[in-house]
C-alpha cells in the first residue's frame, strides 16, 4: 500500500446487499479510501432487501441501489447482475480497483477473472466469509461487529479535562466558550491502517488528511476543536507526529509501554 494514497485508481464498491448487514457498509468505504477515488457505489439486492434494512444506509452513503426481481424461486439475479456490471466496468475502462462487499464464496470465480484481467480486488466480509472467497482476493478485510461503547468509552474524548478538584469558575455570558477540544477514535484508526504495512509504520500528515477526507468529505479537525490536522494529532496520547526533511510531518502510533518483568 501506498502512503501517499494514490488519487489515480478508480475504485468500484459493490456490495451484495442479499448476503450481508448494512452495518458493514461504513466500515467498507474507510478501508477502500485508502486505494483511490471511489467511483461506483451499487447495492444489489431483491425488493425485500433493499426496501427494507439496507434503504437508509444506502441513500446515506449515496449508493446507487441496483433492485433485481427474483423471475424464478432460487435464482439469485443480484449476484448476476453484480457480477456483470463489474466485468462491464473493467472492461469500458471505468474502474481498475473492485471492492466486493460479501461473504458468499460464489464470487471467488468473478474475483479470478477480474484479477485475470489485471484489477486489483479486495473483499470486505464478515468472519463467516469462505476461504475460497478470501483467497480469490488481493486482500481480505474482516468486518467484526462493534461492541456498544458505554459513556466512558465513547468515539469522542476530551483533550485535557479539568481536575475533580478544581474550582470552576463562575460563567461569564458576554463572552461564547470556544468549542472543546476532541480526539475522535477514528483518526487513531485511521494512522493505524494505513502506516500498517508502511515500511517504517508511518505515513505523511497530508496523506493522512487526504484520507479521511475521502472517507467523509465534511471531516474538518476544526468541528473537534483544532485549528488544523497537525494541532489536532499533537494532542493525542496514541499518535506520535514528527517533522521530516523540509517542511512536511508525518505520523506514527506511539510505541506501547511495556512493563518491567
Amino acid at each position: 500500500m501506498s502512503n501517499g494514497l494514490d488519487a489515480e485508481k478508480r475504485v468500484a464498491v459493490l456490495v451484495d446487499c442479499d448476503n450481508t448487514t448494512p452495518e458493514i457498509l461504513e466500515y467498507a468505504l474507510r478501508v477502500v479510501a485508502q486505494f483511490g477515488r471511489v467511483v461506483l457505489r451499487r447495492g444489489y439486492g431483491n425488493h425485500t432487501t433493499l426496501a427494507n434494512k439496507w434503504q437508509e444506509a444506502l441513500v446515506r452513503q449515496a449508493f446507487t441501489p441496483c433492485l433485481q426481481y427474483q423471475y424464478a424461486s432460487g435464482k439469485n439475479t443480484a449476484d448476476i447482475a453484480l457480477a456483470l456490471d463489474a466485468i462491464e466496468a473493467l472492461f469500458d475502462d471505468r474502474a481498475d480497483t473492485f471492492c466486493l462487499v460479501t461473504s458468499d464464496s460464489d464470487f471467488a470465480y468473478l474475483c479470478r477473472k477480474l484479477r485475470e484481467r489485471g484489477a486489483t480486488v479486495h473483499i470486505v466480509g464478515e468472519a463467516k466469509t469462505p476461504d475460497a472467497l478470501r483467497n480469490a482476493s488481493d486482500q481480505f478485510f474482516e468486518w467484526q461487529k462493534p461492541v456498544p461503547e458505554t459513556a466512558a468509552q465513547g468515539s469522542l474524548e476530551k483533550v485535557n479535562p479539568k481536575p475533580a478538584g478544581t474550582k470552576a469558575e463562575p460563567a461569564k455570558l458576554d463572552s461564547p466558550k470556544p468549542p472543546p477540544k476532541l480526539r475522535p477514535k477514528f483518526v487513531v484508526e485511521a494512522v493505524n491502517m494505513l502506516a500498517a504495512d508502511t515500511p517504517e509504520g508511518k505515513i505523511t500528515v497530508s496523506a493522512l488528511g487526504s484520507y479521511l477526507k475521502r472517507t467523509d468529505p465534511a471531516f474538518s479537525p476544526q468541528t473537534y476543536g483544532h485549528s488544523g490536522l497537525l494541532d489536532m494529532i499533537k494532542t493525542y496520547d496514541l499518535l506520535v507526529a514528527q517533522q521530516e526533511q523540509g517542511t512536511h510531518w508525518s505520523v506514527r502510533l506511539a510505541p506501547k509501554e511495556t512493563g518491567d518483568h
